[in-house]
């Protein structure tokens, strides 16, 4: 009946699997000149006792296959092609199992209790949610031992990290944050300034209605980007009221109470009420935000600060320094909301190729994959490794000089939050369409949150 039921919900989910192997792609970097190998294998070899041994061991994995599961947008093209190149040199094939993002966490969280997992899996990182949700202490190997755990930004690898040991890797930038990204040649026609607070902002976008374009491009459909409106503008609420987020933890203090989170999710309605998100923020993807924004359609989204590369690429008239950034002013918010968690890879503790799969991750940490990702991932400008590259320039630093507060978004700073995310959107979305009040909302980010915490034992909810 197990397997039944597991079947049933691989069928539900539309589950791309693409697997890197021969041809290779010449764009691709030669990693000999790795300081992560320990060999003439480049980034595939290994140098400790955990990882997967010798060049020889390589070539005798030739018909291994190691698989990863992903959610949609985790695992980029750079890094797909990185992977034909691990094949070349390895001959260790690589599959990519990507699961569309409101189902992500659910399927997973199945493969993990019933232990058929993928060798390796994507989550989302977080000291508490690793533990609480993945239980990484018996689902994942620990890598402190490996090559490159000692290059990660140390924030980062706080958030993937139990008990002082290490059990995963960063996957992407963490050093950007999401903000509002906007055309900044169109402001500079109408004659606006970055807001400052709620009602300037509120002011941007009448004008930009005014003179036909959409102010924002939301995209609801896919079931995450719109939360982002609410926890990442909850750092007003540490800076309105400092050591809000240790009473929550605590179990001191409730979301519905919270009279600036109210606030947040009335203005957010307040925002969709005038028509800011236009009429098509329900349907809209979130893969399309560059190319609406290219086309002068709209004038600002929420993105990290790779965002103008995108939108550049897209080959219309603007460029990538004529996309700026601000922080979401809801609340009036004017602290930059930081978060050193992100996607990162696990090693699936019951994989029978954990050799090669920690071999594959030693690969994308070596100094010449990182170097690659972000000349090729237009959003990725200082991966979470000491020996990553800084691509900061024009209106990105301008924007990181702005803005000199800062504090952590809730879903990192506040235990329960994060593994909410799916339920947050459908939640949110209900809000929307006048399905649930603001207040509604709150209650039942609290009642899954005492929830979680009573499955995981949690001492300040008994």
């Amino acid at each position: 009946m197990r397997r039944k039921w597991i079947s049933a919900v691989l069928a539900a989910v539309m589950v791309v699997s693409l697997t890197a192997c021969g041809g290779g792609n010449s764009t691709a970097p030669e990693s000999s000149n790795s300081s992560a190998s320990a060999g003439d294998g480049g980034g595939a070899a290994a140098s400790t006792d955990n990882s997967a041994g010798s060049s020889d061991e390589s070539a005798a994995g030739s018909d291994v296959v190691i698989s990863i599961m992903a959610s949609q947008d985790w695992i980029q093209d750079a890094e797909m092609e990185l992977g034909e190149k691990f094949t070349q040199e390895t001959g260790i094939k690589v599959d990519y199992q990507i699961v569309p993002a409101d189902q992500y966490t659910n399927l997973l969280t199945t493969k993990l209790n019933t232990g058929e997992c993928t060798d390796i899996f994507m989550a989302q990182s977080g000291r508490f949610d690793i533990q609480t949700q993945f239980n990484v202490q018996k689902n994942a190997l620990d890598v402190s031992g490996e090559s490159w755990a000692g290059n990660v930004d140390e924030l980062a690898a706080a958030e993937l990290s139990v008990d002082g040991k290490l059990y995963g890797q960063p996957v992407q930038d963490v050093s950007a944050v999401w903000a509002i990204a906007y055309n900044k040649v169109l402001f500079n026609e109408l004659g606006l300034d970055v807001p400052t607070d709620f009602d300037s902002f509120v002011k941007v976008c009448q004008t930009i209605k005014n003179n036909g374009v959409t102010p924002i491009y939301e995209c609801v459909s896919d079931g995450w980007h719109h939360v982002l409106w609410f926890p990442e503008c909850c750092v007003a609420v540490e800076t309105q009221s400092p050591g809000t987020a240790d009473k929550l933890n605590n179990n001191e203090a409730t979301f519905v109470e919270n009279k600036t989170m109210i606030t947040i999710l009335e203005q957010l309605q307040y925002l969709i009420d005038e028509g800011y998100f236009g009429d098509n923020y329900m349907s809209n993807e979130y893969a399309n935000s560059a190319k609406n924004v290219a086309s002068g359609e709209y004038a600002m989204t929420v993105a990290n600060q790779g965002f103008g590369d995108e939108v550049e690429a897209i080959g219309e008239a603007l460029k990538s320094d004529d996309i700026g950034y601000f922080v979401m002013p809801l609340a009036d918010n004017q602290t930059l909301n930081v978060n050193p968690a992100g996607p990162a890879r696990f090693v699936y503790s019951g994989s029978e190729h954990s050799k090669e799969a920690l071999m594959y991750m030693e690969y994308m940490a070596s100094d010449s994959s990182l170097v690659y990702l972000t000349e090729n991932v237009p959003k990725f400008n200082k991966l979470a490794y000491s020996n990553a590259p800084t691509a900061y320039v024009g209106p990105v630093k301008e924007f990181y000089d702005t803005y000199t507060k800062q504090a952590t978004v809730y879903q990192t700073a506040v235990k329960y939050v994060n593994p909410q995310w799916t339920e947050m959107g459908a939640n949110l979305s209900a809000m929307f369409v006048g399905e649930m009040t603001p207040e509604e909302v709150l209650k039942e980010i609290d009642k899954l949150r005492a929830e979680q915490a009573k499955a995981a034992s949690d001492a300040a909810w008994n």
